[in-house]
């Protein structure tokens, strides 16, 4: 019944006839949930969208825990031909707004104890209907309109070029940009990652991860999907949790702070792991040192790859082969990978440093409602210009080497350095600011704010109107660790301030 809704059609197709297989065990709660009860559950929700009006093209915006019904909201946008459009957790109202004024969705799916707040919010970007849902998935104003449908939903054709999802990155200047991923670039990128993995519906997959971003969404739960293989579900990342899974597990996907704190726990052995296949890690830079110690601890080698919002997957060290330490490995199957001038864009022999470009049937439509930007970025030949630079080996291994813009990567989790510096900046008492990602054994990265005061301003009592300003603005994960109070921002010649300065100067900041 999936096979006119290209992207739904993939993911159901590793399932068929197994329909009695469980997909999830929800380790929380211990319940099971098997692949006939995900999809029915799908279409009584997709059944519940169309009744508060979806259509094709609309958008569905997500903000809830994770849950087995999160997913099953997922699949419901897609069978009705919606655009899903994940937003995380940690976003306060405010953050929430702008995604909702920008993306205009028909409907708002939220936490009942947030439903207030947010559906004030959604009046403004005029949303149809405020929907609730609770954290565990069982019960909000969704799920009492899902016990009430009658009847199957009426599954919506989409193509490959159909819109599927819309999630949301920033940039370093200006607001966040919605990625605009297709039907096929989805469920290509899955079909590609399940082979070059060797996923089958034998594994069985830790689930550790948000699923508002790619790495937990589109990458943990489509292979899975398009496979047919079981997860293990945790709502949260907890190391001790996880590493009793393993004996009962084939997989595990994470970030480098997954396996940072998995290495700190008492129990961690070549004997605990000797069922698991295949560690990922993605998101972040992985230290070499993590690396090699993962190793000897456990006996496996951690694969890295490397993705972004706008194009999913684009490099894999490989499953046989060496896994080079330090390197986020080969460009995958189908995608095509360079390294350019940032300048004059000419491609450049291995061993320069230059711009990371990469084309394929993974990379992403363009930005909502931003044509200029998608312009500047995507280019009409195809090669998406990813402002990361990186370095090809003789092997064909990219390493990356930096980023063209500030950004910032802690706990897997992308900071736009401008966004925080413009909250600072606001709050009164404040003459400047300068935001940058410091070094750190857990995080990979962590937010360090430098200000500006001021004179005569006490700065004890400065910091704790920021903190506090940023508390009610800011999600959790972009809050500054650490603060420091200096006389002025060193500059160049040409007024602009030497970020790379104040790197150098807090480096070990958080490695001692």
């Amino acid at each position: 019944m999936y096979d006119d809704n290209y992207l739904a059609n993939v993911l159901r197709q590793g399932s068929y006839g197994h329909d009695s297989d469980v997909f999830a065990y929800q380790v929380d709660s211990g319940v099971n949930t098997n692949y006939a009860q995900l999809f029915n559950q799908a279409e009584r929700l997709a059944a519940v969208l169309q009744q508060q009006g979806v259509v094709s093209g609309d958008r569905v915006a997500v903000q809830v825990a994770k849950s087995v019904t999160t997913v099953q909201l997922y699949l419901a946008t897609i069978l009705v031909g919606g655009v899903f459009l994940p937003l995380n957790t940690d976003y306060t109202a405010n953050e929430v707004e702008y995604f909702l004024c920008d993306a205009t969705p028909k409907v708002l799916v939220c936490d009942p104890n947030l439903f207030d707040d947010l559906t004030s919010v959604a009046n403004k970007a005029k949303v149809t209907a405020v929907l609730t849902l609770s954290e565990d998935g069982g019960s909000g104003s969704l799920v009492d309109l899902m016990h009430t449908v009658t009847g199957n939903c009426d599954v919506v054709p989409r193509q490959a070029s159909d819109l599927a999802a819309i999630l949301y990155t920033s940039g370093t200047t200006g607001r966040s940009k919605g990625a605009m991923l297709s039907h096929g670039a989805l469920a290509s990128n899955a079909t590609t990652l399940a082979d070059v993995w060797q996923f089958s519906r034998q594994d069985c997959l830790i689930h550790a991860l948000p699923i508002f971003h790619i790495h937990g969404l589109f990458v943990a739960i489509n292979i899975t999907l398009c496979v047919g293989a079981s997860l293990q579900f945790l709502t949260k990342f907890d190391p001790e949790k996880v590493a009793t899974l393993m004996p009962n597990s084939t997989v595990l996907m994470g970030v480098p702070t997954f396996y940072v704190r998995l290495l700190k726990t008492d129990i961690l052995n070549k004997q605990l792991t000797s069922n698991m296949r295949l560690f990922v890690s993605g998101s972040a830079p992985l230290l070499t040192e993590t690396h090699h110690q993962w190793q000897a601890v456990t006996g496996h080698a951690i694969l890295e790859r490397y993705g972004m919002t706008e194009t999913n997957m684009n490099t894999s060290n490989p499953y046989h082969g060496e896994r080079k330490a330090g390197t986020v490995g080969l460009a995958l199957p189908g995608v095509d990978v360079k390294i350019c001038h940032p300048i004059s864009g000419e491609e450049l022999p291995a061993g320069d440093i230059g711009q990371i470009e990469v084309k394929g049937p993974n990379v992403f439509s363009g930005y909502w409602n931003m044509p200029q930007k998608t312009a500047a970025e995507l280019r009409t030949t195809g090669w998406f210009l990813t402002g990361d630079m990186g370095v090809c080996d003789e092997q064909g291994y990219i390493s990356i080497v930096g980023r063209s813009k500030d950004l910032i990567i802690s706990g897997g989790y992308n900071v736009y350095p401008k966004e925080i510096e413009g909250v600072i900046d606001d709050v009164q008492g404040v003459v400047e600011s300068a935001v940058i990602g410091a070094p750190h054994p857990d995080f990979g990265e962590a937010v360090v704010a430098v200000v500006v005061a001021s004179k005569g301003r006490e700065q004890q009592q400065l910091q704790r109107s920021i903190r506090e300003k940023m508390g009610l603005t800011l999600a959790k994960f972009k809050q500054p660790k650490q603060m420091f109070f200096i006389d002025e921002l060193p500059r160049n010649t040409m007024g602009k301030v030497q970020k790379a300065q104040l790197r150098a100067q807090y480096q070990q900041l958080f490695m001692s």
